[in-house]
């Protein structure tokens, strides 16, 4: 379960249909124009080249646009007239670099003036002191707020070794398709537990200003459903500036989550369309919720509590951020089909051993974990609480 929703996070759980948790979005405050509000049109006649590719003329005969995705003449995806593969390339580049430069610095409190830190370095083409080379154009890479960022990382228990390095940096990252209206790019890590999306300027801007508060709130509610920030960045590069946000996927598949709700407390239409109950793993809404769970779901006396507790103090911040439109992200594992799918499974394959695969551990708390108490002891994914 999760409690947030705004431009930053639109998309992720369209994005993430065959996946699912319990998770908050935010979406845009009162008076924001909408994400779309700022995508410019495909243009006519030939223009320059992507930044980091080297397609050659990737928008000349551009098929498709939206915003500022658009896909090039031999079928790959661009942002701002820049390749994917190149993207990928200069981001995984970035976040090593600036992660493993973190490692120098000495820990200690965030301060104030830390939300409004950037720093910046510059990746040529044939490398550097600082730098290695690489196959892509010429760029610069951003970093914002990256003592407040490391900090809420280890709150988060994410450990820059074993998770942002290794786990974004050493595999590929993975295009998710299908990203929808709001012209952003998303990409998933290879352990599908980190979330990249593109994001625009006001975008990027409102987040630093949130940060502040947001610390305020994870050291005063850290059962809070609110996502989890990993980090902020930016590329820069043939005059074009790609603004990126490192988040917990929402949405992972460790565990298989049958239904799918985003709640918005409200009915006013709120049924998931047609073409929505047509996927595969379609996401409901609140009068498909009344309709399909007629007795809601049953929660033990304390973990009921507690998740109304938590559900209005994310609430209050939301509103003292003055954020107006939010909902919650509800995901529904059923036990028994579960059993029975996994057994099905096995009778087909033959199999006897129903262990998790190695190495495909759960990385950091559920939504349900951070309701029933404080972050330390870890349950399995495979226990009844989940």
């Amino acid at each position: 379960m999760s409690l947030l929703r705004s431009s930053l996070f639109t998309g992720v759980i369209r994005q993430h249909v065959e996946h699912a948790h319990l998770g908050h979005h935010l979406s845009r405050r009162a008076g924001t124009p909408a994400e779309a509000s700022g995508f410019g049109m495909a243009t006519a006649g030939p223009e320059p080249p992507g930044p980091l590719g080297s397609l050659g003329s990737t928008s000349q005969a551009m098929k498709k646009t939206i915003g500022h995705r658009g896909i090039d003449p031999t079928g790959e995806t661009t942002y701002k007239k820049t390749t994917s593969s190149a993207l990928k390339g200069a981001i995984q580049l970035g976040i090593t670099h600036t992660v493993g430069s973190l490692s120098h610095k000495p820990e200690r409190d965030v301060l104030m003036q830390d939300f409004e830190v950037m720093e910046s370095i510059f990746f040529p083409r044939e490398g550097s002191n600082l730098t290695p080379g690489h196959h892509y154009s010429d760029f610069r890479f951003k970093t914002y707020a990256p003592i407040a960022f490391r900090y809420f990382r280890e709150m988060f228990g994410i450990r820059p070794d074993d998770y942002l390095v290794c786990s974004l940096c050493s595999e590929p990252l993975i295009e998710l398709s299908n990203s929808g209206a709001s012209g952003s790019l998303f990409y998933v890590s290879s352990d599908d537990e980190f979330i990249i999306k593109t994001v625009q300027h006001k975008e990027a801007e409102f987040l630093q200003k949130l940060l502040p508060g947001y610390f305020m709130n994870l050291n005063q509610n850290k059962r809070t459903l609110l996502p989890k920030f990993y980090g902020l960045y930016c590329i820069q590069a043939g005059g074009k500036n790609i603004r990126l946000v490192v988040m917990n996927n929402l949405l992972p598949c460790a565990v298989r989550m049958h239904l799918k709700y985003d709640l918005k407390g409200s009915t006013y239409k709120r049924r998931a369309s047609a073409k929505e109950r047509d996927k595969a793993f379609p996401t409901y809404k609140d009068l498909d919720f009344r309709q399909d769970l007629t007795d809601g779901l049953l929660l033990e006396a304390d973990n009921h509590s507690a998740l109304c507790k938590t559900i209005q103090r994310d609430c209050l911040l939301l509103q003292s951020f003055k954020i107006m439109d939010y909902s919650l992200l509800v995901g529904v594992h059923n036990m028994q089909q579960a059993c029975q799918e996994q057994a099905s499974r096995v009778a087909e394959a033959g199999a006897t051993d129903q262990r998790r695969p190695p190495g495909q551990k759960p990385l950091y708390n559920t939504a349900m974990e951070a309701i029933q108490g404080e972050a330390g002891g870890m349950p399995s994914l495979d226990t009844e609480d989940q």
